[in-house]
């Protein structure tokens, strides 16, 4: 696969933050052909991780959640300042083997393989309207992954919140919900 960025900046609608020169782009990176959209710089910039932080919140507000769900590992970095701000409480989607106790478990393809997903069967998401955020939506997997994991713990699936989507991928299509991303490419 070769990723090619589209020079046009798509914001959210709400939103005015332009993501794109504070995103790295890491040719070959997990594997060759694919390139790798690192949210580092975000991050190391406490000025620009605030406004981001602050467009996330903005866009998930429509959603009315009462979870906010970060997704293993970089979704993290995003759930709880976002549920901290929207008063809601965050649960965890792990990566298979990263969790104690008994776990729902969903596995899922990527772009350069498979892996697998859990959530603690304890959770009590029945009925509760859940945001899920990451920091990139691709083929749609992971998301795809977590949205059935939800389902399986009776949770409701409201949104999906990402920093960055390669839209030509159409990872989209796989959701059953509304997704807004921060950041797009084509690919």
């Amino acid at each position: 696969m070769n990723s090619k960025i589209n020079e046009t900046n798509l914001t959210t609608k709400k939103s005015k933050l332009l993501l794109d020169k504070h995103i790295a782009k890491i040719p070959n990176f997990p594997k060759k052909g694919i390139t790798f959209y690192d949210i580092s710089p975000i991050l190391e910039s406490p000025k620009l991780l605030k406004q981001t932080i602050d467009a996330l919140c903005e866009e998930a507000t429509v959603f009315k959640p009462d979870l906010i769900c970060g997704i293993d590992a970089r979704g993290f970095l995003f759930a709880t300042p976002l549920a901290y701000n929207l008063n809601c409480g965050v649960i965890m989607i792990r990566k298979s083997n990263k969790l104690p106790g008994k776990v729902h478990v969903q596995s899922y393809e990527l772009e350069y393989g498979s892996s697998e997903l859990s959530i603690q069967t304890e959770r009590q998401l029945s009925g509760k309207r859940i945001l899920v955020i990451d920091d990139l939506i691709a083929t749609g997997g992971t998301l795809n992954a977590s949205q059935a994991l939800i389902k399986k713990a009776s949770g409701i699936i409201c949104g999906a919140l990402c920093i960055i989507e390669l839209t030509e991928l159409k990872g989209r299509e796989k959701l059953m919900c509304p997704i807004v991303s921060l950041q797009t490419y084509r690919f």
